[in-house]
């Protein structure tokens, strides 16, 4: 591959979209399908009756999606190829009482999720996004996509210790966004504002799942734009390449060996267990009943499932050139290096052997570099969905992922050419 081939600025640019058009799992799931939509994939409904048919299916379930694309021909013993990724990132969620306030400021209530690098969401212009549900059960979602909430740091002059000691952040007495001024905190003034900007009548809407983001756009950075900087890409980033990977194979012209599938789970930031996240139950039943749908018995599903293999893609760190003695010294991966192979041997990743030899044969189908990635022996390596669906499902799984430093942080950097690499490599993948 050229240097030249190797940027595709079209690729980057829509992954830029994608970002700043899903600043929540819902949103993100939705922005997924309509992609999909367009490359012939129909929702199904999980309460009617499936077919055998070919062709491209997806099911929606709240902030978790999961697409298949049955080959002509397909028998019901054809394995899988999975690319597993996840929808959520850590950030601020609005709390069932969210109208709260002190000293004449409004402000709104919120609960941390998953573990943000708090210091990131300070002084920050946030808007407000998610689902509402309405009194007969239907969902909207919502997004207030401009300076709305603010959590405002305490000034130095009030604090002289930050510079001797650091900064010390309090998750419930210090992460409390402003919103506005008066003194009566009014209950229901968060919704009542949310219906109204959403079209919804007033007394509507009486659940929410709700949570903040930056509404700064994701941006190019950098003397030659060779970086890029934005929210979510952990891990939007994979789930937005594994979306381009399905689509791209299933309008080939040629027809994959295998059923190539998209699994884009939620709530992977604080364990995975939940009915949309990778420990429930939501793959294992898309997959069976795609089997039986064509006809399949508990044997054709066994041997699916024994020769199904997932590639379990998620973000991955970066060398950082202030802090190069926290990495392990002979495992740096470079930013626009291309994707990365995660291994551990006590099995934080789910790669062995023979997962780096078959990430190794689509990257070379693809003529995509790859590196590898390892933590530092004394530092605690952190985790996947890799390892929760190699041993909820019995499926072969590979974790890897994209480089990128401020993991975690409102506003994440990766290189500007590792998306498109990385998609490059789904793609042959789920074609082989």
């Amino acid at each position: 591959m050229t240097e030249e081939a190797r940027f595709d600025r079209g690729h980057t640019d829509d992954l830029m979209t994608f970002l700043a058009a899903s600043p929540s799992p819902y949103h993100a799931v939705a922005n997924a399908a309509e992609r999909l939509e367009k490359a012939g994939f129909r929702q199904v409904a999980e309460t009617d009756a499936w077919d055998g048919t070919s062709g491209g299916k997806y099911v929606l379930r709240g902030g978790a999606i999961v697409a298949w694309y049955v080959p002509e021909g397909a028998a019901p013993h054809t394995p899988f190829r999975i690319v597993g990724a996840h929808t959520d990132s850590p950030n601020l969620r609005v709390k069932p009482l969210p109208d709260t306030g002190a000293h004449g400021w409004r402000q709104v209530a919120v609960e941390i999720y998953g573990g943000p690098l708090l210091n990131s969401w300070l002084d920050r212009d946030l808007g407000i996004a998610g689902r509402l549900t309405l009194r007969d059960g239907s969902t909207r979602l919502v997004n207030v996509d401009r300076p709305l909430l603010r959590v405002p740091q305490l000034a130095i002059h009030l604090d002289r210790s930050v510079t001797a000691d650091g900064l010390k952040l309090d998750k419930q007495r210090h992460m409390q966004p402003v919103w506005g001024l008066g003194r009566d905190v009014r209950d229901g003034d968060l919704i009542a504002f949310l219906e109204e900007t959403a079209g919804i009548p007033a007394g509507e809407v009486t659940g929410w799942d709700l949570m903040t983001h930056s509404v700064e756009p994701p941006a190019y950075l950098g003397r030659d734009h060779e970086l890029l900087a934005g929210p979510r890409m952990d891990n939007l980033l994979s789930v937005h390449a594994g979306t381009a990977a399905l689509a791209a194979v299933a309008s080939s012209s040629s027809q994959p060996a295998s059923i190539p599938v998209l699994a884009a789970f939620d709530h992977e930031e604080n364990g995975s267990q939940s009915d949309t996240g990778a420990d429930g139950p939501l793959l294992g039943n898309v997959l069976e009943r795609s089997v039986f749908a064509r006809g399949g018995s508990y044997e054709d599903r066994a041997r699916a499932f024994a020769g199904t293999v997932c590639l379990s893609s998620d973000t991955g760190h970066a060398v950082h050139p202030n802090y190069a003695e926290r990495h392990d010294p002979t495992h740096h991966p470079r930013v626009n290096g291309g994707p990365i192979l995660k291994v551990n041997v006590n099995n934080r990743y789910a790669t062995d052997g023979s997962g780096r030899a078959e990430f190794t044969a689509a990257c070379e189908a693809a003529d995509v570099p790859f590196q590898s990635f390892v933590s530092n022996n004394s530092m605690p390596c952190g985790t996947t969905i890799g390892p929760i669906t190699a041993a909820r499902h019995g499926i072969r799984t590979v974790d890897i992922g994209v480089a990128i430093l401020s993991m975690h942080s409102v506003r994440e950097l990766c290189g500007a050419d590792d998306p498109f690499l990385l998609a490059g490599a789904l793609t042959a993948f789920l074609e082989r």
